[in-house]
């Protein structure tokens, strides 16, 4: 081999072990090194191997790859701020109304949600969720690898986002995030799962949980759904329960059995499976896991409350009530979580309804037009102030217009007792300014039809020049007749000057005190003594109270505790207060029972008073025992065109037009309360 062979097979062997193939060397006679560049794909390599990227080049591409996902994943995370506001039915809960003896009446809200502390649920029951959806909670950082490895193999390989979400990335997915199942949703959550972790406690986060999942049956937290499912309070449930309550988290679609027959199997094996696992990670001994083999069926779903029929009327009076005595603002109480107890009595109110429905088939409003646009207010107070029953009308949700708590028709001689009051309390006086002369029920007054009402200074005259004077019903005449007798007997008359006698400021502060509102007030003329204020069917129940209270009043109130979550809510309670002497309250009550008693319409022990306007446009009767104060009204009003009363001549097509309709459901109501 010449020298030139040898030279040029020399560089040939060179050029072969040098990685990468052919090289370029410099000029000749100069010193060079190669330019290195990626082996890929490989020389030297045959077939498949050549396209196989070397370790050293996989490894720096690992490293490149970590180091760019670490970068995005860490600009995103600081850049990602957790929201202010939370989802509207994360913070809106539903309000809650009880009767008097404790059980549910209605609720309210948008959604049906009850907080309730974590302190409160039973641990059994936490755990119960924590076996089921996050065992590892209490270790987890807010996200679990495992879980985010098998949520992105469901997504990218089966087109599935469901799955591998810890508690904290579901409760952000409940308060922060949309239901949707999209990959930026999904990372989205797995960084605001990240902070929420290190900003709040565990129990908190789990807490919060526990409050804002959906359960189905309308039903958002443990407490409702505990109530929902069980007809019991979160903190009366037990391992089993919550077990199966746990189950519903996964879809109460396909676990509650009174939504499918066939979710009942499915329940089972699920609520099984949960009570095991809590063994296996230690949170209930084996012992009391033989103890639940019954699976703890479910309720039948309770029909929704809706606030209909008379519950709406009671929901408006306690929800306006509890407002105004707890301070409670209109836009704290829309975000609800309130449990209101009411003072209503459920029989009572039953009762109430029951003696006006068999009033109302009296009437016959297609055939008779005067029994047309008829209302019925009533109401019953005790003595104490609770406001026990009410009728408001035929329905809330068809008519929102309550005529228990309407001031639009007037008491007519139904007032009268508060003048015969006024009268006994301050006595009388027949000069401007003079001197008072105390009133026995023994003085005796006028009680002519159509005498002229006077004044110091002579007749009283109204605005047309006429003389004002005293109407008895009927136009019957009395004669000289003590005031007792007159108030027994119902003679309007001798009230009518009676009241000019006290001075109508005297009478109006007598029945202020009594209850009756400012505003219901009429004008200060004689007819004032008659009844043109225009009182509630439950102010004048709570004001004739007054005098089975022995002169002592108590505001009426509708709401005995409120309390928001558990906590209570502290309330402005009305206290008693006197309003009139004694004697004088037990004097009218004296009176009243005697006209009641000589009516022969009641058996039982009571007082009462009907009440008739001039113009015969509203019936009263106000009756009362020593446990409680009913008044009825009787009109009728147009609200589509007014609210002015119309005339009641006519009415059920008897002749004395519905007079008695009153007295007949106060008599109806009594019997059935008794009993």
């Amino acid at each position: 081999m010449t020298k030139h062979h040898k030279v040029g097979s020399v560089i040939r062997a060179a050029r072969r072990r040098l990685p990468g193939g052919v090289r370029r060397w410099k000029a000749a006679g100069q010193r060079s090194r190669p330019r290195l560049k990626p082996d890929y794909p490989r020389a030297g390599r045959h077939g498949w191997r050549r396209w196989v990227p070397s370790w050293r080049l996989a490894l720096a591409s690992f490293l490149i790859c970590t180091a760019s996902l670490t970068a995005v994943v860490g600009v995103a995370y600081a850049r990602t701020d957790l929201p202010e506001d939370l989802n509207a039915f994360a913070t809106q809960q539903d309000t809650v109304y009880y009767w008097a003896d404790g059980s549910p009446m209605a609720r309210t809200g948008w959604v049906s949600r009850q907080e309730m502390p974590l302190s409160k649920i039973p641990e059994s029951v936490r755990w119960a969720v924590l076996a089921a959806e996050n065992a590892n909670f209490y270790s987890d950082h807010g996200i679990s690898t495992k879980g985010i490895t098998r949520a992105l193999w469901r997504t990218v390989g089966e087109g599935d986002t469901q799955g591998g979400s810890t508690i904290t990335q579901q409760y952000v997915k409940n308060v922060y995030l949309s239901q949707d199942q999209s990959f930026s949703r999904k990372f989205t959550e797995m960084l605001l799962a990240v902070k929420l972790d290190r900003r709040l406690s565990k129990d908190t986060i789990l807490e919060e949980y526990l409050n804002t999942s959906w359960f189905g049956r309308g039903s958002y937290g443990l407490q409702r759904a505990s109530q929902a499912y069980y007809g019991k309070e979160v903190t009366q449930l037990n391992a089993s329960e919550g077990a199966f309550l746990a189950s519903l988290l996964k879809g109460a679609s396909l676990y509650d059995p009174a939504v499918d027959p066939d979710n009942r199997e499915r329940a089972i094996e699920r609520w099984s499976w949960t009570l095991d696992r809590m063994v296996e990670i230690g949170r209930l001994s084996p012992a009391e896991r033989a103890r639940y083999t019954t699976f703890p069926q479910p309720k039948a779903p309770l029909r929704s409350n809706n606030a209909g029929g008379q519950d709406g009327y009671l929901v408006a009076l306690a929800e306006s009530y509890a407002k105004r005595a707890g301070h409670i603002s209109d836009s704290r109480f829309d975000l609800g979580g309130y449990q209101i107890y009411t003072t209503f009595e459920k029989p009572q109110t039953a009762a109430l309804t029951s003696a006006v429905q068999q009033a109302r088939e009296k009437l016959d409003p297609q055939q008779r037009k005067a029994d047309r646009h008829t209302r019925f207010g009533a109401a019953s107070v005790s003595p104490d102030g609770r406001i026990l029953a009410v009728y408001g009308g035929p329905d809330f949700q068809k008519q929102a217009f309550n005529e228990s708590n309407a001031s639009t028709v007037p008491a007519g001689s139904a007032f009268t007792p508060f003048v015969y009051a006024a009268g006994l309390e301050y006595g009388v006086s027949h000069e401007r300014d003079g001197p008072r002369t105390p009133l026995t029920p023994s003085t005796p007054y006028d009680g002519d039809n159509g005498l002229p009402v006077t004044t110091p200074e002579g007749p009283y005259w109204d605005r047309a020049g006429r003389t004002v004077k005293g109407h008895n019903e009927g136009n019957r005449s009395y004669g000289r007749i003590g005031l007792h007798d007159a108030m027994a007997q119902g003679a309007d008359a001798p009230f009518l000057q009676l009241g000019m006698d006290v001075g109508l400021g005297r009478v109006r502060r007598i029945a202020e005190d009594s209850g009756l509102l400012p505003s219901s007030f009429g004008p200060p003329v004689p007819a004032f003594s008659l009844g043109n204020s225009t009182p509630s069917a439950i102010r004048m129940a709570s004001a004739y109270g007054t005098f089975a209270a022995h002169g002592l009043h108590t505001t009426p109130y509708s709401v005995a505790k409120v309390t928001r979550n558990g906590e209570p809510v502290p309330l402005s309670r009305p206290k008693a207060r006197r309003a009139m002497k004694t004697a004088v309250a037990d004097e009218i009550t004296a009176s009243l029972t005697r006209s009641a008693t000589s009516s022969g319409t009641f058996t039982a022990p009571s007082s009462g008073k009907t009440g008739t306007t001039q113009d015969l446009t509203a019936h009263w009767y106000v009756g009362y025992t020593p446990e409680a104060s009913t008044a009825v009204v009787t009109y009728r009003m147009d609200l589509a065109k007014s609210i002015a009363p119309l005339p009641l001549k006519g009415l059920g097509g008897d002749p004395s037009s519905g007079r008695d309709y009153p007295a007949q459901i106060w008599m109806s109501y009594m019997e059935a309360v008794t009993q």
